[in-house]
């Protein structure tokens, strides 16, 4: 409970920056076009990749794109992991 409470939290609070990421490497998408389900699993997936580094990276999404596909579209995994993978490039660089 702590856990999921700490995640939606930060998702909250980074809302604004997790989207204009989102974005940023989504190719041609804008956050209000994107599925429901796949945009808020991105914000989680960002946030669990920026701001918590207890999480491995790997995991965060690797989860990330089993839960699209569980309940996304036909294309939803493809879509989240080619957005994190950009992402986790990108972003993790800007940060060091």
């Amino acid at each position: 409970m702590d856990f999921s409470a700490r995640i939606i939290r930060g998702v909250e609070e980074h809302r604004g920056d997790l989207d204009r990421i989102i974005e940023k490497y989504s190719s041609h998408w804008k956050i209000d076009r994107m599925a429901h389900v796949d945009r808020n699993i991105l914000r989680i997936a960002i946030y669990e990749l920026l701001y918590c580094n207890d999480i491995p990276p790997k995991v965060a999404i690797n989860e990330a794109i089993d839960i699209g596909k569980k309940f996304g579209s036909e294309d939803s995994g493809a879509f989240i992991n080619g957005v994190l993978d950009k992402v986790k490039s990108e972003e993790s660089r800007q940060a060091e």
